[in-house]
């Protein structure tokens, strides 16, 4: 990012510092679809939300379709999007939006198995990967959305994956058309240097323990990754959990970390099928590339006095 910031010009700018910063903006890209192993085309955005609003508000298809369990984030960009049951009739003129990971349970959703058969329908398939690009393969999607701070990068930088710009409606601006607002150069290359590095997998190790430690109170919700928890206390209210682990010096939170500032019950665990009950004594527990062993161990002594 100080490289960026030391050659920061305009990329879209004709003079010579311009097609500079163009250049180094263009390496950047290249060496996030290397690193994410994606072979189509890189948008940056501001973040996550952005590239969401950009896919659902300009995806070659009149109608969309989510699964009940998105992120809010995804509801707010298609607010008259229908739910998806999986009996829909598809076709052509169908983007359905399925996430990789969910951000509440850390379930991975077979979203490469569902992309061979919606390719076969004719409708689009795009995935919410903000909790998994980085630190799982990401899946065969038409397209994928990604925020560099949940895997080291910098706040503030994203990107949509597009397997081909004409799945997209241009809208003139920057970043061929496809986004308004000049480009953030220091965040592109602070995104690519954090993929690059992989910092998560030095941690798999740690984030398997810790695992094991919290296993007997984690709710099992499918297939699920390592770094993700949702927790449930056999008395206590996730208000008073948030609570004690705040004063224990642990940032936790119920539900996403979005909206868990109005501590409502959880959409996303009663579209999983959670009691009412057990949700209002669930919290969720996520770990960082920088969370330290330390730190786990701490957590796995306070959880298990508290419990």
């Amino acid at each position: 990012m100080e490289e960026g910031f030391a050659i920061w010009a305009n990329p879209s700018s004709p003079h010579a510092e311009g097609r500079k910063a163009r250049a180094a903006l263009e390496d950047a890209r290249e060496r996030v679809k290397r690193a994410l192993g994606w072979e189509g085309e890189v948008i940056f955005t501001s973040g996550a939300s952005e590239a969401l609003v950009i896919a659902l508000g300009r995806a070659k298809a009149k109608r969309r379709i989510v699964s009940a369990v998105e992120h809010d984030a995804v509801l707010r960009a298609a607010p008259d999007a229908a739910f998806f049951t999986g009996a829909e009739a598809l076709g052509q003129d169908t983007l359905i939006a399925v996430q990789h990971v969910n951000s509440e349970t850390g379930t991975i959703n077979p979203v490469s198995d569902m992309a061979a058969t919606l390719r076969e329908s004719g409708a689009l398939l795009l995935s919410d990967c903000a909790q998994s690009a980085g630190k799982l393969v990401l899946p065969q999607a038409d397209m994928v959305v990604v925020g560099a701070h949940k895997f080291g990068g910098p706040i503030g930088i994203g990107a949509l994956l597009v397997r081909d710009f004409n799945l997209l409606e241009p809208v003139g601006g920057h970043e061929r058309g496809y986004r308004q607002g000049t480009e953030n150069l220091p965040g592109a290359m602070g995104m690519a240097a954090a993929l690059e590095a992989d910092a998560w997998a030095t941690t798999s190790g740690q984030r398997a323990g810790f695992a094991q430690a919290v296993a007997e109170q984690r709710l099992i919700i499918g297939e699920q990754v390592d770094y993700i928890f949702a927790l449930t206390h056999p008395t206590m209210s996730a208000q008073a959990l948030l609570i004690r682990l705040d004063a224990m010096g642990f940032a936790v939170s119920a539900g996403s970390a979005c909206s868990s500032g109005t501590l409502k019950k959880s959409r996303v665990l009663d579209a999983f099928g959670v009691p009412d009950e057990t949700a209002a004594r669930t919290i969720r527990v996520s770990l960082g590339w920088s969370t330290t062993p330390e730190e786990l161990e701490r957590f796995a002594d306070a959880w298990a006095a508290l419990t």
